[in-house]
């Protein structure tokens, strides 16, 4: 599966970015999934409830569902790979990955100066773009409009070889 990363630092606009892209990716008729990292631990479901209870207890998964949504829940001794995450996914024409800094994966870095964080592409050359609300000097990567999400998808059609496949589907 074609995985796309969207990285930045906290604070940058990422998950802001990736709701802007999904309905425009939805739009070219594409079948979009997503990965979201979270930094620190997390639970979907709460103290008190039937699957809380089954994982407290033991359970080394734990799976939730409903006539319309099933979720699967993990424990796990270390970080699962991309890789292997993708492998578990139903098929997609994209996955958006939101995070995961150091994973093997074409990546777009979303970097707004104002927040006074370093930039991240000098030390990862998977970042092949950077989607900033400034201009940017020195800049050796493509930089795309942050508030241009079209221009964006634009960028990612073309990267992924899906530009092809949309005129294709039409």
């Amino acid at each position: 599966m074609r995985a796309i990363g969207i990285v930045g630092w906290s604070g940058s606009g990422k998950t802001t970015l990736i709701t802007q892209l999904l309905p425009l990716l939805r739009e070219h008729r594409l079948r979009v999934s997503t990965i979201k990292h979270a930094h620190a631990g997390f639970d979907m479901d709460q103290p008190g409830k039937d699957s809380f209870r089954h994982r407290e207890a033991g359970a080394q998964e734990v799976m939730v569902i409903s006539g319309t949504r099933w979720a699967l829940l993990r424990d796990t001794a270390e970080e699962t790979k991309l890789d292997d995450l993708l492998l578990r996914m139903a098929e997609a024409d994209v996955v958006l990955v939101e995070g995961m800094k150091t994973a093997n994966v074409a990546k777009i870095e979303v970097h707004r100066p104002s927040l006074g964080k370093p930039p991240i592409w000098p030390s990862q050359p998977n970042i092949l773009a950077v989607a900033c609300d400034e201009p940017l000097i020195n800049c050796d990567r493509v930089v795309l409009p942050l508030n241009r999400p079209d221009r964006i998808v634009s960028w990612m059609l073309r990267l992924t070889g899906l530009e092809l496949t949309r005129l294709r589907k039409t």
